[in-house]
């Protein structure tokens, strides 16, 4: 039985019945979802309560899973399956974290807009994250169309901008939030990467304007321009017209492409209990070879 797509608005989302995705996909399922993605780029799923191993099963059916930042951290964790990332206020003890801890810091970072995992090669491909217990009021997630922000972009700034590179890494929006107790190991381990700012989408064929909170400089400027630039960028890239907001039910499962958007948390009281789980793939069959990886011995991000 084919899957029922209805948009969510004009530019951005949709979302998806008939299917229960607790149960293996089939072939064509997959394939149904994977061409629905490239044209909405954020998917909803409601009323799909996964456990972890459903969750993981499910994610793997779209390829090899993401560790992301857990390769620096490599801290303790609630769940069965490093490939498991705890988007929550809830420390492994199963209580509500403590505000100075560094798990709070994750959570005011991901309010950043960001794309999963850009500050590493391979990047991140599909990001599904399920929504667990809510927040009673805020914690909504925001997406917006990169594709739709290149298409929207002055002819000058696109002239401006096709060929030049922006160097993302890891650790920059951390430092940006006062997390920098990172030792020299920690701090080598995902080293910077970069990507062009505008890149073209391989499954849509679309171009966009592939921006974010881990982006730091940009190739051929001064570390004070090309920051403005990014802030500029980023600023018409998520202008209301392109976002899409979703407001969490518990069952939630939502799926997006970090190829063609940004996506960020919005504020909730942390005092108040949410648990979010997420599981992103890797983008691994060619379509991340305009990456070049940066060493940190030849470069690396300037911190002012």
């Amino acid at each position: 039985m084919k899957l029922e797509i209805t948009p969510c608005n004009a530019r951005l989302g949709a979302e998806v019945r008939g299917i229960d995705l607790s149960q293996p996909l089939t072939t064509d399922a997959r394939t149904e979802i994977e061409t629905a993605i490239a044209a909405h780029a954020v998917l909803v799923f409601r009323n799909q309560p996964l456990s972890q191993d459903a969750q993981v099963a499910l994610a793997r059916s779209f390829g090899p899973l993401d560790l992301g930042l857990k390769r620096v951290k490599k801290t303790a964790s609630r769940f069965r399956y490093d490939e498991l990332l705890d988007i929550s206020n809830v420390g492994v003890d199963g209580e509500i974290a403590a505000r100075d801890t560094r798990r709070i810091v994750g959570n005011l970072a991901n309010q950043l807009w960001h794309s999963d995992s850009s500050f590493q090669n391979p990047a991140a491909r599909y990001s599904l994250l399920s929504a667990i217990t809510v927040a009673p009021s805020g914690g909504d997630t925001e997406f917006c169309d990169l594709r739709a922000a290149w298409d929207a972009l002055p002819e000058d700034w696109k002239r401006d901008i096709e060929g030049r590179d922006a160097v993302h890494y890891a650790l920059h929006s951390r430092f940006m939030l006062g997390d920098t107790d990172y030792n020299e190991a920690q701090r080598a381990e995902l080293p910077p990467v970069t990507w062009p700012l505008v890149r073209t989408h391989p499954d849509s064929g679309r171009k966009l304007l592939f921006v974010g909170a881990h982006a730091c400089e940009v190739s051929g400027m001064t570390l004070a321009e090309g920051r403005m630039l990014l802030m500029d960028l980023l600023e018409h890239a998520t202008q209301r017209e392109f976002v899409y907001v979703h407001k969490w039910q518990p069952g939630d499962l939502v799926m997006w492409d970090n190829r063609s958007t940004l996506h960020r948390g919005r504020r909730y009281d942390l005092s108040v209990r949410r648990e979010m789980r997420r599981t992103t793939t890797l983008d691994v069959d060619g379509s991340h070879d305009d990456a070049n990886d940066v060493s940190p011995a030849a470069r690396s991000p300037q911190m002012a």
